[in-house]
This record gives C-alpha cells, structure tokens and sequence, in this order.
C-alpha cells in the first residue's frame, strides 16, 4: 500500500557492504545490439558520478513490479552527499540498526 510516505535517503557513496561484494558484485545490461552485453563492477558504480542508483537499484528489485511499485519508487529520494533540497520538509532521523533486534546487546 502506498501510503504516501517519502523517504529521503543522503550519502549513498559512504554504503558498505560486507565480503568482497564490493569489488566481486557484476552488473550486466545490453546495448540491444548483438554482443553488446556490458559490465560493470560495484566497485566503479559507486567510485563513478552516481553512486546513489545503487541503493536505488537494489530497493527497485526488492519492490512488486507494477503501477504500485512504480508510485512507491517515486516516494524514494536518494542523494550521494550530504546536501539534499528536502531541508524545508524537516525530514527526521530514523536509525535502522537500532530497531533491528540483533544489534540489541544481550
């Protein structure tokens, strides 16, 4: 359900990601022209001129493909820096690993 909500997500290019996917994680597409299949490690997306379309990618695959899950990636804002134009919306902080209970120190 789409209820409405924006998510502004702000320095993308600071994500770490654990193992070696970072250098070992592939990216393919095709030009549409014969072996014009591409490639392109995680490494040189997020080192490149627009490190957020990684996280942008990976909820876009996690969604339901349809009219739902193209209004929902709408709502979705990422930037690879500090700076973003919602400050006039006075977005808050919500801290993830603190509500996931395995972060909780018995």
């Amino acid at each position: 359900m789409d209820c409405g909500d924006h998510i502004v997500v702000i320095n993308a290019e600071k994500v770490v990601f654990t193992g070696n996917k970072r250098t070992d994680k592939v990216f393919y597409w095709h030009t549409g022209h014969p072996g014009g299949i591409k490639e392109r490690t995680m490494d040189k997306i997020l080192d490149g001129a627009h490190p957020e379309r990684v996280l942008i990618k990976a909820v876009e695959r996690m969604i339901t493909r349809g009219p739902l899950g193209r209004r929902q990636m709408g709502n979705l804002y990422v930037y690879g820096g500090a700076s973003h134009p919602h400050e006039a919306q006075q977005p808050q902080f919500l801290d993830v690993a603190s509500m996931n209970r395995k972060n909780k120190k018995a």
